[in-house]
């Protein structure tokens, strides 16, 4: 429900908006966005041609690319738009959409970086039943359910934003329709989706978390009860990039939505959610880059490719 004196549309005011240094804003939001999908479509490229890392791992990990590629996909190129064209106004669907797929970014990643966990977990726990537990069939029905779940959750948590009243203010204070920060500039119907995001923070966030969490302190165990010193550390490699990984999402997670609003300032949120929605995406494929041996190797494969192509 909204007022129609806003002519249907939020006006969008991140914290730098009106700094006098929109060109330098922009830049750099390019720059950011263009490495990032540089990066992932690499790494989707890397997988795709070597036959190697053709591993249930390593589907996941494509997955993870194509959802670092949507999240920031999702904010960034609109906010590219409203920089260059200096029009900051966006058509409530076209606001409520932009929350949609966000959100199904978000959750999607949620469950798949807790499935990525499972697979290490059977990896190094359960070695010799990991290419039974992990068929093929399992790991498409595994990523059925993720895009499955994320598109119901995503749902779910964009209604009740898109039935709100906002008879006050149409101004956005943030660089996208994110969900709390429509929340704020509501005057009626935000107690359920308070009550929605609690559900999620559960079911989306805190239970793959404790999950990967028990599973990465099992890895942790069978590692420590390893003798050799080689074979400790070729395990724990196979694991230290998903590690990490898991705890820069959630670190940067964390920042957006499990500190109250009144703990800090919209544009401490807004930074957090930068963090969150356009570094994550370079990082995540530099942090499988350096610290995966098959990766490295993939990538070495693809270079020494098209020098032989080049020297043709």
């Amino acid at each position: 429900m909204v007022n129609g004196t806003f002519q249907n549309v939020f006006q969008i005011v991140p914290f730098f908006y009106n700094t006098g240094n929109t060109s330098l804003v922009l830049s750099i939001f390019f720059i950011i966005y263009l490495i990032g999908l540089l990066m992932n479509f690499l790494l989707l490229t890397v997988i795709y041609i070597n036959d190697h890392l053709h591993t249930p791992l390593y589907i996941f990990l494509c997955n993870l690319s194509f959802v670092d590629i949507c999240s920031t996909s999702a904010t960034v190129p609109k906010l590219l738009v409203m920089l260059l064209s200096g029009n900051n106004t966006i058509p409530f669907m076209q606001c409520f959409s932009q929350t949609y797929f966000f959100l199904l970014a978000a959750s999607a990643e949620d469950i798949l970086l807790f499935i990525m966990a499972y697979d290490r977990y059977i990896a190094i726990c359960n070695p010799l039943h990991y290419h039974h537990l992990l068929r093929n069939k399992v790991c498409i029905l595994f990523i059925f359910i993720i895009w499955l779940s994320a598109s119901l959750n995503s749902l779910l948590m964009t209604l009740p934003v898109s039935m709100m009243s906002f008879c006050q203010t149409n101004i956005i204070q943030h660089f996208f329709c994110e969900a709390k920060s429509l929340t704020k500039i509501s005057c009626a119907g935000r107690e359920i989706f308070y009550y929605i995001v609690y559900m999620e923070l559960l079911l989306f966030g805190l239970f793959p978390f404790l999950c990967s969490l028990t599973s990465y302190i099992k890895i942790l165990n069978i590692i420590l009860q390893i003798k050799s010193k080689e074979g400790k550390k070729k395990a724990f490699s196979t694991c230290s990039s998903h590690l990490a990984v898991i705890m820069l999402y959630y670190t940067t997670g964390a920042s957006m939505y499990m500190i109250p609003p009144s703990k800090y300032s919209d544009v401490m949120e807004q930074i957090s959610t930068v963090l969150c929605t356009a570094i994550t995406p370079i990082l995540n494929p530099l942090i499988y880059s350096l610290r995966n041996k098959d990766v490295k190797r993939g990538l070495r494969n693809l270079v020494a490719g098209k020098l032989k192509m080049a020297a043709i």
